[in-house]
């Protein structure tokens, strides 16, 4: 049985931990002082990672770094899309300074972007499987690790189309988008240290004993 999937997956745990521990820094910095959820932060970070890096062990049977980037890259598409068409979907029901006021979840509002949830989900692991799966297993892992992303984080977004955001605050959009970018290059750069010699083509990682990966494994060098 391969290991590298169940490698990966740990790195990608760490990995997205400390993304979280880094959104919680740049947000105290940049806007406001989110400390009090970093357990919270920390917990979601870990599980969106130790996906990503399962599926991506799972995926690739010749990691490199620009394969990794170009992965990480599509899921960030995956929040664009659903940025892009809940805007043109939805008609806004609440303000930004209503929906930062703080108070419960927007529940109901959750409630009218599920479905575009659920179909940009699906979408992106048909995406996602049709350029690199190869099998049902394949597909059910990225199945996962696209609806624990959509969840986690694409829940917030898919709001986009029904809030108004006047003229004078797109600069918190603009923060948004940021963050999230931030997010993912600190989770992307640590997993890529974590798993650098696999990543850099410096290890042979076939051990004869997996026949989906022997030829790939021959692509390493000491």
């Amino acid at each position: 049985m391969n290991p590298r999937p169940a490698v990966m997956a740990a790195s990608g745990a760490v990995a997205g931990a400390a993304a979280g521990f880094g959104f919680a820094l740049v947000h105290g910095l940049m806007i406001s002082d989110i400390w009090f959820s970093l357990p919270a932060l920390l917990i979601a970070g870990a599980l969106c990672g130790l996906c990503l890096g399962w599926t991506y062990g799972l995926l690739f049977p010749a990691p490199d770094l620009a394969g990794w980037l170009k992965y990480n890259g599509l899921y960030l598409g995956m929040f664009a899309l659903i940025a892009v068409v809940s805007e043109l979907l939805y008609e806004p029901v609440i303000t930004l300074g209503e929906l930062m006021a703080g108070g419960p979840a927007p529940v109901h509002l959750f409630a009218r972007t599920l479905p575009l949830v659920v179909v940009s989900t699906f979408g992106m692991a048909a995406i996602i499987y049709r350029l690199y799966g190869r099998s049902g297993e394949q597909f059910v892992a990225i199945l996962i690790t696209c609806t624990v992303l959509a969840l986690l984080l694409g829940l917030n977004i898919s709001l986009m189309g029904l809030v108004f955001v006047p003229a004078s605050s797109y600069y918190v959009i603009a923060e948004t988008f940021g963050l999230i970018l931030a997010l993912d290059l600190v989770y992307a750069g640590v997993f890529a240290g974590l798993e650098w010699k696999r990543l850099s083509g410096r290890r042979v990682v076939s051990t004869g004993r997996d026949p989906d990966h022997r030829e790939a494994g021959r692509l390493f060098r000491e």
